[in-house]
């Protein structure tokens, strides 16, 4: 991942700390502890160096699908990112993760959508899109907008109007880039109030060079976390990982229901690790039993 990715010496300065919550949040969690449904995964599935570790020695790459659903039960779908796919084609990828009924993918919205068009007369290619991913079922988790950097607060109208047609029964979640939506409060407060109104959910990505974009905006009881690793330095990671547990677990103490979190780090072999960290103090620290990765021999070291 490109975006926010910065050179080594800079990510030494870089102060990775978490801003507080805004009011706003407090209109939007309930104030009171809810049942916390949490799903953790990676960004992709076709790592060869997971073998003997993650996938059984041996497994053919046609099987790693399979081999993924079982130990991890969300995936960053971005294969939709480059094309529309057939209903059939999602239907045989829903079947291969059968052995975990709750697994669930996040399928990126189309580029063509988001990016060649940036969202202009898309309304034909974002019916057949969401026609074809329903064949995902009880597989399919929230979707995941993602908008270029130059989409920015001028075209406030074209995104609401855009938002304002999807279907309402499968959940949304946008990333904004521009950095002109953070830059001023005011706009902040009010691009996420619209996507609160439209029960619309807000991606926060924590990456090195972009902090503005870890926002800690809510604007439904759900949080779609994409935890961005850059250079997988032991004294900032875990640091890292450990804010945002403390995140988590307060907004669980004020009534978040959903949490999507993605973990992506420049060496994918210590993504299952990370993601097991994350899921074994959540369970942990908030009385969860959420299934972790087993790992096939020794658990794999982070560095």
């Amino acid at each position: 991942m490109e975006f926010g990715k910065i050179a080594l010496q800079d990510v030494l300065a870089t102060d990775f700390s978490l801003p507080a919550d805004p009011g706003f949040n407090q209109q939007t969690l309930p104030q009171h502890p809810q049942q916390l449904k949490v799903h953790v995964g990676c960004v992709g599935w076709g790592h060869k160096d997971w073998l003997g570790e993650v996938y059984p020695e041996g497994t053919k790459e046609s099987k790693y699908w399979e081999a993924y659903a079982k130990q991890f039960n969300l995936m960053e779908l971005n294969a939709t990112f480059y094309q529309i796919y057939p209903a059939e084609t999602i239907a045989k990828w829903k079947e291969r993760t059968a052995a975990n009924p709750d697994f669930l993918f996040c399928p990126k919205f189309p580029k063509q959508i988001s990016h060649a068009q940036s969202l202009y007369g898309t309304h034909e290619l974002t019916k057949v899109f969401y026609e074809n991913i329903r064949a995902f079922d009880e597989k399919l988790g929230p979707l995941f907008l993602q908008l270029g950097d130059y989409f920015g607060p001028e075209r406030f109208a074209e995104l609401e109007n855009y938002l304002q047609q999807l279907p309402k029964d499968v959940p949304v979640f946008v990333e904004l880039r521009h950095e002109s939506w953070f830059s001023n409060p005011q706009l902040t407060e009010q691009v996420f109030a619209m996507f609160r109104s439209l029960n619309i959910g807000a991606v926060i990505t924590d990456v090195a060079g972009r902090r503005d974009v870890a926002h800690m905006y809510l604007p439904k009881p759900a949080a779609f976390i994409r935890f961005v690793g850059s250079h997988e330095l032991p004294e900032i990671t875990y640091k890292r990982a450990d804010v945002w547990l403390d995140r988590i677990k307060n907004w669980q103490q004020q009534g978040l229901q959903s949490l999507y979190l993605f973990v992506h780090l420049q060496q994918s072999l210590l993504e299952p690790k990370m993601v097991d960290y994350f899921i074994e103090r959540l369970n942990q620290e908030s009385g969860l039993e959420v299934k972790r990765p087993k790992f096939l021999e020794k658990p794999l070291t982070l560095f």
